[in-house]
């Protein structure tokens, strides 16, 4: 079974670190893999190449800093050579960003069968590209691999039932066996002992808004300021939008950190507040309250079980979602038991080899 899998964003590096483990217990899997370069930040991105085992990419396209439409297109074209080079049996792509549609496209174009894992996701806003993304791919996937019975219920509702899988969620493997190697060196270089509260920002929605940024900044040195310490790990689009807005931040910033760091900082937080997608569950992982300053999440689960709480940009509403009472974080295994990514390398040999 030869199964060429797309990557090209931060998130699908970990993913692929960790369903990429399990491929290589099995003989009769050969995975080739594909790296769009989505994800342009050197910084933000070797690491998971340099530090996380994960394989070196037979094909790099280092396709970015386009528009969604030229930039998917440019992907789309490249794949589809790719992919009548290599004539594999499955293209896998991981959840929703322009890689993945990309990758998608280019193999239904050749009639090649797609894996979709994390599919099954919605917001219900269509002005998310992503959203975009998810529903497209998920429509012309072949085997859709589910982390929640809440994801399938969305394929459900929209006519999508054949060859869903619930496997629980791969980014739960990647969490769970990277904490235990322990491999953080930020511990070394921040004063954490004090309790604190981690906080990343950084979509086009909020940072690009100067009301809603500059609402999530003011209410963020509140926080700091009242109640508990703020650690910022800044990205790069939100560090140049508050100096081009001339934003004051009264919090701790630091660098970018790597994955290892992350998780470092996410463990030994008291609580987490971002609008990210990934570390609203990351935070669930590590049992961390989170507040997520978006309008909808896909991680819907989470909100409905009180763990996380959605949250406009007012100051005063990010203070009182921070400093109301929190629920504590049980053992109920919302994303699986940290052996999705066996589990979906089993299902592929048994159900489709």
């Amino acid at each position: 079974m030869k199964i060429v899998t797309i990557v090209g964003a931060r998130p699908q590096f970990i993913k692929a670190a960790a369903v990429s483990r399990a491929f290589s217990k099995i003989n009769s899997i050969k995975e080739i893999i594909v790296h769009t370069g989505q994800h342009f930040d050197e910084n933000m991105s070797k690491v998971f190449f340099d530090e996380m085992d994960i394989p070196v990419p037979k094909y790099a396209l280092d396709i970015s800093s386009l528009s969604h439409g030229a930039m998917t297109g440019r992907m789309l074209e490249k794949i589809e050579e790719i992919l009548l080079i290599e004539s594999p049996d499955f293209v896998l792509v991981y959840g929703d960003t322009n890689s993945t549609i990309a990758g998608a496209l280019a193999a239904s174009k050749l009639h090649i069968r797609i894996i979709h894992i994390e599919a099954g996701l919605r917001s219900y806003n269509m002005l998310m590209p992503e959203e975009v993304n998810r529903i497209v791919t998920d429509r012309i996937s072949t085997i859709l691999f589910c982390p929640s019975e809440q994801s399938v219920a969305n394929l459900k509702k929209e006519g999508v039932v054949e060859n869903v899988f619930v496997c629980g969620d791969v980014m739960h493997d990647a969490s769970i066996y990277y904490q235990g190697l322990n491999r953080s060196k930020i511990k070394n270089n921040l004063n954490l002992n004090d309790k604190y509260i981690l906080s990343t920002i950084h979509r086009a929605e909020n940072t690009d808004d100067k009301v809603k940024l500059a609402g999530i900044i003011t209410g963020l040195n509140k926080v700091n300021n009242n109640y508990m310490k703020v650690i910022m790990p800044l990205h790069p689009r939100t560090k140049f939008k508050l100096q081009e807005l001339g934003i004051d931040i009264d919090f701790e910033v630091i660098d970018p950190v790597g994955y290892f760091d992350m998780i470092h900082l996410i463990e030994n937080s008291n609580q987490v507040i971002t609008d990210s997608g990934g570390l609203q569950k990351e935070a669930y992982f590590f049992k961390k309250n989170c507040v997520v300053i978006r309008d909808q999440t896909e991680w819907v689960e989470l909100t409905d079980a009180g763990y996380n709480v959605l949250c406009s940009t007012d100051e005063n509403d990010i203070y009182s979602c921070v400093v109301s009472e929190k629920l504590e974080i049980c053992d109920n295994l919302i994303y699986g038991d940290s052996n999705s990514s066996d589990r979906i390398a089993n299902l592929l040999v048994e159900k489709f080899s």
